[in-house]
């Protein structure tokens, strides 16, 4: 189940996110959330091919092996690691620049703030991060990673997790309410707990079909905008992603973004206009 792939990766990695909370005092949950974001919990084409669970770019500086994957343009250079030790490691050396000064600022047990600041600092471009980040964190419960009393109750901790299985926090952005899917999510279900008419849903997110919705993607609860935000001229599909991903990000109409792109294909690398 898809599902399990993050509980999975929860299992697997969590000792090595406390670790790192431990030498570096970069929250736990902070760093698993991150893993399972950008690692698509470890099933990314980074992640299998290069052991980089956290999407970290090339940049100058860097002497190791490489790989190319469109992200915020086509065929960007990322790193490539031994293993996914290496990867969490690097994942920390990196956030201790004085670019995330900022972070370390923070109460670490404050993951709402980290992830917020994250965004700020620029560790990504997508407008809703931090939002995406702290879904996770409360889905999974990986606050508990953050502090000893937590870790110790964690193995105790199932019962949490159940009663967040189906609950879904209200997010916004541009003016513009939405929530973020869970995996296994469709519309139908989230149309019936916020009451809303399942055909209207599905208008507002452009699916003509209900089914199972991209998990961590936004599901706007009113109509999306014809415009981008200010400052965003244009975006490139990544892997794994679609036209309509792309829209969802930044709250666009699918059809304002193909009235810009009309002769884009619909597949990772191809840059679109937003603007």
């Amino acid at each position: 189940m898809l599902a399990d792939a993050y509980q999975d990766y929860i299992d697997r990695y969590a000792p090595m996110a406390v670790e790192q909370q431990l030498a570096h005092g970069i929250p736990a949950s902070i760093t698993l959330a991150q893993g399972l974001l950008e690692s698509a919990a470890g099933r990314s084409t980074l992640a299998t091919r290069g052991n980089n669970h956290f999407g970290i770019k090339c940049h100058s500086g860097w002497s190791g092996d490489t790989l190319l994957r469109s992200d915020d343009a086509p065929d960007e250079c990322f790193r490539a690691y031994s293993s996914a030790a290496d990867s969490f490691d690097d994942h920390s050396r990196f956030l201790l620049r004085k670019r995330y000064a900022p972070l370390f600022e923070l109460d670490p047990t404050d993951y709402q703030a980290w992830a917020v600041t994250l965004r700020k600092c620029g560790y990504a471009t997508d407008p809703n991060y931090a939002s995406r980040l702290t879904t996770i964190i409360e889905r999974y419960a990986l606050y508990l990673f953050d502090t000893e009393a937590g870790r110790l109750a964690e193995e105790n901790a199932d019962f949490i997790r159940s009663s967040l299985l189906s609950t879904h926090k209200v997010c916004r952005s541009r003016g513009l309410h939405y929530v973020i899917a869970l995996p296994g999510d469709d519309y139908a279900a989230i149309a019936r707990e916020f009451g809303i008419d399942r055909k209207k849903l599905l208008e507002y997110n452009d699916s003509r079909h209900d089914g199972a919705i991209k998990e961590w993607e936004e599901v706007y609860l009113e109509p999306k905008l014809d415009t981008a935000p200010e400052g965003q001229d244009s975006a490139t599909i990544g892997e794994g992603e679609s036209i309509h991903s792309v829209a969802q990000r930044f709250g666009m109409t699918v059809a304002a973004v193909r009235r810009l792109n009309p002769d884009a294909k619909d597949k990772p690398g191809v840059r679109l206009r937003l603007r």
